[in-house]
């Protein structure tokens, strides 16, 4: 399987066969760095019986390094032609492992059901843009997904995983604290890909956990977190007027469950927006 996975001069071959020309607006930079794509498997921890959910294959690299280790790979893919072009890649380069790939043409924030063997790991070179959505849509939407591993731009990989106080603190750092632990393991060169990229990318270990106990909805707890930070340079007890109805209110309910009503939203916790959430009148969000 040595020769299996894509190189410089194959996947300029595959874009000049489907006329891609990548675009800054889907993020498509591809890995052709066999040594890269294979540490990317290994630092994901795949087994040989999981199934893989990827998200935005591209044409292929990453694909065909998760075939050869694991039992399954389901691909989502929302352009037409490298969905197409991606099967026949499988079975011109892994003919063994082909049947183990399984693509999915659509946008992956519609994806809400996928077929048995349901997916058990999340590994993915995700786009600037939708990289936050997408990865906390698969978190929801697939709580078989045990952890995983995703390739994403270096500055969005320090904002996954900081904590509480950090200056890179904020709303995805929070919502995915609900689903995982996250941690960067890694940091990939900007010339590993082509295009080649002006940033460098960051690779984040993600670690399911329980969601913490509570009364409240995760969608009540996500819409305090999006009040607290919606204006990130003021007191909660100002930022959650809104949602308590006076900063009155919010004085009184934060002082209820410990939260100074001075603080800010970057320096609280997961488990501090829970306890705000438990105590948020009626509907919210």
């Amino acid at each position: 399987m040595a020769d299996a996975l894509l190189d410089p001069r194959t996947i300029r071959a595959l874009a000049a066969e489907l006329d891609l020309r990548p675009t800054k607006q889907r993020g498509q930079n591809f890995v052709h760095d066999a040594n890269t794509v294979r540490r990317i498997v290994a630092a994901a921890g795949v087994r040989e019986d999981d199934v893989v959910l990827e998200i935005g294959p591209g044409l292929g690299s990453l694909t065909l390094g998760l075939l050869e280790r694991a039992a399954g790979v389901v691909a989502i893919e929302i352009e037409h032609s490298l969905a197409r072009r991606l099967t026949r890649t499988a079975a011109e380069r892994l003919p063994g492992r082909a049947d183990a790939l399984r693509v999915v043409e659509a946008d992956a924030l519609a994806v809400d059901v996928l077929d048995d063997p349901q997916p058990t790991l999340v590994v993915a070179n995700l786009p600037y843009n939708v990289s936050v959505p997408v990865l906390l849509h698969v978190l929801a939407r697939f709580p078989s997904v045990r952890g995983g591993l995703v390739m994403v731009q270096s500055e969005v990989a320090d904002r996954l995983v900081a904590g509480p106080g950090s200056r890179t603190y904020g709303v995805p750092s929070v919502k995915l604290a609900w689903y995982c632990a996250a941690r960067r393991v890694g940091s990939v060169p900007p010339t590993v890909f082509w295009p080649v990229p002006n940033v460098d990318s960051g690779l984040v270990e993600l670690v399911r956990r329980e969601p913490p106990a509570t009364t409240a909805s995760r969608e009540r707890v996500f819409a305090v977190v999006d009040a607290a930070f919606s204006q990130r340079r003021k007191m909660l007890r100002s930022a959650l007027a809104g949602v308590f109805g006076s900063s009155a209110a919010t004085s009184a309910a934060l002082e209820s469950v410990g939260v100074d009503p001075q603080a800010r939203g970057e320096v609280l916790g997961i488990a501090d927006f829970v306890r705000i959430a438990e105590v948020v009148p009626g509907p919210v969000g």
